[in-house]
């Protein structure tokens, strides 16, 4: 396995941190447990008094679901480990476990469910909306593209493969549209938007500000749908998230363009600006940059931090739908941030190096990697050989800052 040989290489075990209490995003009660109220039941309770014994060798944190572990791991540098038992897991149980709930996400310019599982688990589920090898075509703006499935099951893994860790993970799923959401739906509005097409498939479009119509409907075959199910960050409730707006957001319009578009000392300002104007924020961005510019992905507009950490801390990278949507050409103004600063970490440039030799070449590690999904192939082979093609540009533009 290329895969496991790249997560032994010296340059994948650099150490963190030592993690402290005031470093973990949740300070967890250690008598604390998680227990089903019967075997027959859905119904989780917390509660330390709910069994005074536990089974011999067992601790209170082996109580917790798959899902639970996962919030309760989230700590300043990283959303999950490098080494983390549980991830195999916790893909499982997305691609797995009975839903028992399904409604439509609120917000957002085209279709998302949440669905929820049986141990309180849930899941953002994001349906297919074009096949693997269908390209966006080339006159769309990129504010006007679908959202594809396949590219955030795809993202996840690119950003694992990188050494980022700030996507939360997603796994592929068929779900049966009829039994997985419009017979068990409590949403309404929802419900209203079932209907059954002239070739006798189970379709609906749900309401949203896009891609909401009967024109644009999600139809199964005749009612199963493929789809991405990402696990959900914690509550904001519990975990309060802040929303930055890059600084080199695109200015969604369809002839005008933002300052960094027209001024090449863009940068320059930038830093001077908090929060770029101390800590590593800016190369954290930057990171954000390349990940992008890989996936092809133009709509960044905003990113988010846990509140908790302050300014010092990753980011996450979510919404990742719009990457893999053209292979056949590349997309240099992502990579502005990289070239206007000229600054990366020096870990992310070695990476970089390595992904780029023959033993660690990038598409075949994503190829691995994605080869263990329940809808594989997740990518089509040209989307796999633009990422080779793409970090050969990474590196050259490196390669300019180093020479300039």
């Amino acid at each position: 396995s290329k895969l496991a040989a790249l997560f032994e290489h010296p340059l994948y075990n650099i150490p963190i941190p030592e993690v402290t209490e005031k470093d973990k995003l949740f300070i967890v009660n250690p008598m604390e447990k998680f227990s089903l109220r019967s075997s027959g039941s859905d119904e989780w309770v917390s509660s330390s008094k709910a069994e005074t014994l536990l089974p011999t060798g067992k601790t209170v944190y082996d109580t917790y679901p798959a899902w639970l572990k996962f919030h309760v791991g989230i700590n300043r540098y990283e959303l999950y480990p490098r080494r983390d038992p549980l991830l195999p897991t916790l893909l499982r149980d997305l691609a797995t476990q009975r839903i028992i709930s399904s409604v439509q996400k609120s917000g957002g310019t085209q279709l998302k469910l949440i669905m929820t599982f049986p141990n309180y688990g849930q899941a953002l589920f994001k349906p297919m909306k074009q096949t693997r090898d269908q390209e966006t075509p080339i006159d769309f703006f990129y504010f006007s593209d679908f959202e594809r499935h396949n590219a955030e099951i795809a993202a996840f893994h690119l950003d694992r493969i990188l050494d980022f860790r700030r996507i939360p993970p997603v796994s592929g799923r068929l779900v049966n549209i009829t039994k997985e959401i419009r017979d068990i739906t409590t949403d309404k509005k929802l419900a209203k938007t079932f209907f059954i097409s002239p070739a006798g498939n189970v379709c609906f479009y749900g309401e949203c500000s896009y891609y909401c119509s009967t024109e644009h409907a999600l139809c199964g075959k005749p009612d199963w749908l493929e789809g991405s199910m990402a696990a959900l960050l914690p509550d904001k409730t519990l975990a309060k998230r802040r929303s930055w707006r890059s600084p080199w957001r695109r200015s969604y319009h369809k002839s005008k363009k933002a300052e960094w578009e027209l001024n090449p000392n863009y940068c320059t300002q930038v830093r001077e600006t908090p929060p770029y104007d101390r800590g590593h924020r800016l190369l954290d961005l930057i990171d954000m940059t390349i990940l992008d510019f890989l996936m092809g992905n133009m709509d960044r507009h905003h990113y988010e931090t846990f509140e908790k950490f302050g300014n010092d801390t990753f980011l996450l990278h979510l919404d990742n739908g719009r990457g893999f949507g053209t292979h056949s050409r590349d997309e240099p103004s992502i990579l502005a941030p990289l070239q206007q600063c000229c600054s990366i970490k020096k870990s992310t440039y070695l990476r970089l190096q390595l992904l780029a030799t023959q033993p660690y070449r990038l598409s075949d590690l994503l190829r691995e990697a994605l080869a263990a999904d329940p809808l594989a192939p997740v990518l089509a082979e040209p989307h796999l050989r633009a990422l080779d093609r793409r970090l050969g540009k990474v590196l050259a533009a490196v390669g300019h800052c180093l020479a300039r």
